[in-house]
Order: C-alpha cells, then sequence, then structure tokens
C-alpha cells in the first residue's frame, strides 16, 4: 500500500548588495542577493523545509544551524543533498515539488527550467516533478519594497511502491 506525506516550506531573506543571487541553486544576474548564514538560498531552503515537515523531522534549522560556523557560506545544493538523504535512509521519495518564488526583481522566467533542472539533479528526480512559479508582492510589504525575497514550497513524499 502506497503512504503519502505532504510538507510545506516557507523561507525569506534580505537583499543587500555585494552578494551573489542564489535561487533554486542557480546565480542570476542582479544587483544585490539574499543575506544569510548559507549562501541564503530561499527557494532551496524552502523546499528543504516541506521535504523535512512531510515527515515531521523539524527544519533546516535543525539540521544546519546559523550557530555554527562549518554552515557558514554553504552552498544549499549541499544542504539539500543531505535532506534528500534523510528522506530516502526513512524509504520515502519525493513524489513532487510545488514552489513559488516571490520577488519584484529581478524577473525570473528565464530562470524557472534551470533552477527545476538543478534542484531535480540534486534530488535524483526527474524534472517534471518539480514545478517552480515565480510572482511579484505588487510592490506591497518587504518584498514588494524590494527589500527582500521569499519562496513558498510544497512535497508530497511517497513510500511503500
Amino acid at each position: 500500500m502506497m503512504k503519502i506525506r505532504i510538507g510545506n516550506g516557507y523561507d525569506i531573506h534580505r537583499l543587500v548588495p555585494e552578494r551573489p543571487l542564489i535561487l533554486g541553486g542557480i546565480r542570476l544576474e542582479h544587483a544585490c542577493g539574499l543575506l544569510g548564514h548559507s549562501d541564503a538560498d530561499v527557494l532551496t531552503h524552502a523546499i528543504m523545509d516541506a521535504l523535512l515537515g512531510a515527515l515531521s523531522l523539524g527544519d533546516i534549522g535543525h539540521y544546519f544551524p546559523p550557530s555554527d560556523p562549518q554552515w557558514a557560506g554553504a552552498d544549499s545544493q549541499v544542504l539539500l543533498a543531505k535532506v534528500a538523504a534523510l528522506i530516502a535512509e526513512r524509504g520515502w521519495r519525493v513524489g513532487n515539488i510545488d514552489a513559488v518564488v516571490v520577488a519584484e526583481r529581478p524577473k525570473l522566467k528565464p530562470y524557472l527550467d534551470p533552477m527545476r533542472d538543478r534542484l531535480a539533479t540534486t534530488l535524483g528526480i526527474d524534472r517534471d516533478q518539480i514545478s517552480i512559479k515565480a510572482t511579484t508582492n505588487e510592490k506591497l510589504g518587504p518584498v514588494g519594497r524590494e527589500e527582500g525575497i521569499a519562496a513558498y514550497a510544497v512535497a508530497l513524499l511517497q513510500s511503500g511502491m
């Protein structure tokens, strides 16, 4: 009998000058990047939280705390691979991931397919198991004022097939 579990993830980071902007493991051309202990990839972080949440394993701060210097500047794709291993060790696999990145700028459409490819490769799944959408916040709130970028993700995990 197939079992399924669903998790939800969210992340937001502040935009600052002199940092690279990395989303979904892809470096984007932009004047600012996201501030964080690791590479601050909000999309990958939201996906990790969704995956961990689906199995009631806590959040990324539990596994990769910002107080731990070993994660300073970490590539979030490396962290995502570790989360994928935790899931596989427990007998689960990704069914699909649906994510939304909320940013006023840069326009994300040209980067969405490369993000899907990178994330699929890291997770060892097919590209068509990942959907990434982009939207703005219609100039509302900190994202709308271009102070940050946010991401939401939902993950479905399957076991017993």
